[in-house]
């Protein structure tokens, strides 16, 4: 089965926007539920300024949401493709 030029650019986007280890380790992360800036930045020990621009990549490719609430920015996974890709993964490379 051939994937349509429109399927083939979707995929190499996703595939690019996840590849690098923060990211990833985001996303996975995120998994668990949302969760706020300040929560992702303590799970890593990067710094906002690092893990904000890493959200932003994220959110740029439509894999991740965010809302606000007063001072804090709460990110999640969007759709249940990326979240049954990462579990995928999880289950493939993280047992």
């Amino acid at each position: 089965m051939l994937f349509s030029e429109c399927q083939i650019d979707t995929a190499t986007e996703v595939l690019k926007s996840i590849s690098h280890p923060i990211r990833l380790k985001i996303l996975c992360f995120l998994l668990e539920g949302e969760k706020n800036v300040g929560e992702i930045e303590q799970k890593f020990g990067s710094t906002i300024s690092n893990i904000s621009q890493h959200l932003t990549v994220l959110r740029k490719a439509d894999i991740i949401s965010r809302r606000k609430d007063a001072n804090f920015m709460f990110y999640s996974l969007k759709d249940k493709n990326i979240i049954a890709l990462m579990e995928t993964m999880k289950k493939l490379f993280c047992q």
